[in-house]
């Protein structure tokens, strides 16, 4: 018996930062009618006019976008967060509409929408506090070592230079007496629309020119003034973005200004390499 296909279809846009995403989905959107919903885990704060590199005044104008803006530094949010309120937009959209547009490049809140996460419990605050504290007091090898003693196959498979991640992997090891990695599906979850995955792509030079472009155009557009007014609160998770904890080094005097930038600009560089790694993954 042949199975029929959800009616209503998803595009998604993916691709490494700096590569077009913007404005191809802006003419996508145009050409069906929809709003863009966006996947991006740091345009989503609203502090952060510059370091994330948003969509312009103008192009928010033409297009109605759903989350740019739309949360605070201040919020505890997470991968799983999004794909609760993303769903629920997207769900209520397809009332009016037959196609929606997704465009991102953060791998875990794209994935995160279109094959569902994991179930992990919350956050424990206090805890979360306590080991934030040891980051710091400690350095991230302390926490490391624990976690390979509690949990040896999320230290494998863990991105051991993110602190983020070595710390929220332990806080769940610590709180519930159980591993991380138990709490990992390999399933995906069923999604009542079609998804049509386009990744933008350019050549690396041209790629990496754009990007080094983009970062000097961040630098005339104000992005030290804002970095400086964040400063101080940059041991929130949201301020532990490229661009951001460049320049906090360089207002603790750790860095030139110049070599700030030359930072932001390989810092970036490496960043798209992920992305591009991530989004060519398969499923």
């Amino acid at each position: 018996m042949k199975i029929e296909q959800p009616s209503k279809i998803l595009k998604v846009i993916v691709g490494p930062t700096a590569s077009g995403k913007t404005d191809y989905s802006i003419e996508l959107a145009k050409q069906y009618n929809s709003p863009i919903i966006s996947c991006d885990s740091r345009q989503i704060y609203k502090e952060l006019k510059i370091g994330t590199a948003p969509p312009s005044e103008e192009q928010l104008a033409q297009i109605k976008h759903y989350f740019i803006f739309s949360h605070s530094i201040f919020d505890f949010y997470t991968a799983g967060k999004y794909e609760l309120e993303a769903l629920e937009v997207i769900n209520k959209l397809f009332l009016t509409h037959d196609t929606l547009i997704v465009v991102g490049g953060s791998g875990l809140y794209i994935d995160a929408l279109c094959y569902g996460i994991d179930d992990f419990p919350d956050s424990d605050m206090i805890l979360r506090d306590n080991l934030m504290q040891r980051l710091a007091a400690e350095g991230i090898e302390s926490l490391r070592n624990e976690l390979r003693l509690l949990d040896p196959e999320s230290y494998e498979t863990i991105d051991k230079k993110n602190p983020q991640r070595i710390v929220r992997a332990l806080e769940v090891c610590l709180q519930t007496g159980k591993k991380f990695s138990s709490f990992k599906s390999s399933s995906s979850k069923q999604r009542n629309f079609t998804i049509e995955r386009t990744i933008i792509e350019r050549p690396r030079e041209e790629l990496y020119d754009r990007i080094n472009l983009r970062v000097d155009k961040m630098i005339e557009s104000g992005l030290i003034d804002e970095a400086k007014e964040l400063h101080k609160f940059k041991d929130l998770p949201a301020l532990k973005t490229v661009g951001y904890k460049e320049l906090f080094d360089y207002f603790e005097g750790k860095t030139s200004l110049n070599e700030a930038i030359d930072l932001i600009k390989r810092n970036t560089r490496r960043y798209a390499k992920r992305q591009i790694t991530w989004f060519k993954r398969t499923r």
